[in-house]
């Protein structure tokens, strides 16, 4: 339907509320002035800080300076990342870049922030201008950052906002206003203003802007490891972090995910059949299991646009069955092709660990037993391992290893790094 469509970022993009008014409160509080009226807080939401300070504390210029400054003291510090990505966000900019739409920000918030919490959701990517206030606290006007972000002659441009001052912007700018509802401005606020259109939601937005829901396919993530290595908790804050950054995130796990799926598991990793079950039947077990989970929970979600986190896929029977069982790489590789419909993911995480190292983790963390798989020799869990590693090494641009050896935050932060150079890659690959 456009051409060029612009974003706000506080309360359009990102919901910020939370972080910039404890900044505001904290401000306030040094500065010797009144807590704000509850009805009063949210106004703070959108515009330039230096303006607001002044129109609803009653502060003068020089003490709306000082105000800033306070509020960037904390802000800087931890304010800025008290945020979120509205839920369907990244999913409709997806779509939008999928169809060749010219996306841009134009926001009030300082640039140096603006890119930060871009950068740090995992939104720049998408984004092919971002026009944002100087450093300095000047200000722009919100027509004058709104041209900043088109090209010359750009023609067919929406802007999309919450407040009054982006619809008003929009308009002086020439172009259309859409009001976002979802976030801090009132209806009447936006009526008023004159919105060319208001959604109540982010799905609704996404229908205005393209016509209908249809969208891009889901991105599917595994994580892979022995057992003991730490990736179900690594996957765990995964999940955590790409909801927060706004996707639809489905985290599953093999072998499970389906009611079927979990009666195989009970099979596989229970002590019932210890040193009773084949390697050929414990592959097909598995393989069973795959296939169930693949077309009942798997293909569904991926159609949905979901981002699939799934902790085990194939390359787990590959490296248990085919490389430390014995079976055969080759067998255990055609046997899954048939159960998944030859579905693999996007991106695969390894987390190396050596397996002396895991038996102590998993000894230390649970206190219990360890299951049919987990009670093999070190010399099994040794030769999973090389199985793992086997695999990044022939296929490296799917397949990551990340040493997981550290304490759990430094490898969160190589995980998230990954993660984000993946989207990133996906975002101007769908550009």
């Amino acid at each position: 339907m456009y051409d060029y469509v612009l974003f706000d970022l506080d309360g359009t993009l990102t919901d910020s509320a939370r972080g910039i008014l404890a900044s505001v409160d904290y401000a306030i509080e040094r500065m010797g002035f009144a807590p704000i009226p509850e009805e009063k807080r949210r106004l703070y939401v959108g515009p330039p800080l230096l303006d607001s300070f002044q129109r609803i504390n009653g502060m003068t210029l020089d003490q709306s300076y000082e105000a800033v400054r306070l509020f960037r003291e904390r802000y800087n510090r931890i304010g800025w990342m008290e945020n979120r990505v509205y839920a369907g966000i990244p999913h409709m900019l997806r779509a939008l870049k999928s169809r060749g739409v010219y996306l841009g920000v134009a926001t009030a918030k300082p640039v140096k922030f603006a890119e930060l919490v871009l950068e740090y959701f995992g939104l720049t990517p998408y984004f092919d201008a971002i026009s944002a206030a100087p450093m300095d606290e000047s200000g722009l006007p919100k027509d004058e950052l709104i041209r900043n972000a088109l090209p010359e002659g750009a023609q067919n441009v929406a802007m999309v906002g919450d407040r009054l001052y982006d619809i008003e912007g929009a308009h002086k700018a020439g172009v259309c206003g859409i009001g976002a509802l979802y976030g801090y401005g009132s209806r009447e606020e936006l009526e008023n203003a004159g919105a060319d259109n208001i959604c109540e939601s982010v799905e609704e937005l996404e229908k205005l802007l393209l016509g209908s829901a249809d969208d891009a396919p889901g991105m599917f993530i595994s994580v892979e490891g022995i057992d003991g290595c730490g990736k179900s908790t690594q996957a765990d804050r995964l999940s955590k972090w790409l909801t927060e950054c706004g996707w639809n995130v489905l985290a599953t796990r093999e072998p499970g995910g389906s009611p079927i799926g979990e009666r195989i598991r009970g099979m596989l990793i229970g002590n019932e059949f210890k040193g009773k079950m084949t390697s050929e039947c414990e592959a097909l077990l598995f393989a069973a299991a795959r296939a169930q989970h693949t077309s009942e929970v798997l293909m569904p979600a991926l159609n949905s646009g979901a981002i699939v986190l799934g902790d085990r896929y194939v390359d787990s029977s590959i490296a248990y069955q085919g490389w430390a069982r014995g079976v055969g790489e080759d067998k255990v590789g055609v046997i899954n092709d048939f159960a998944t419909r030859g579905l693999k993911p996007d991106l695969t995480i390894v987390f190396d660990l050596s397996p002396e190292e895991a038996a102590m983790r998993r000894r230390k963390g649970r206190g219990e037993a360890d299951d049919r798989i987990e009670s093999e020799k070190i010399e099994f869990h040794d030769s999973v391992r090389e199985g793992f590693l086997r695999i990044a090494r022939a296929e490296p641009e799917r397949v990551k290893v990340v040493d997981a050896s550290p304490d759990e935050d430094t490898v969160f932060a190589g995980v998230k790094a990954i993660a984000m150079d993946a989207l990133a890659k996906r975002a101007k690959h769908e550009a």
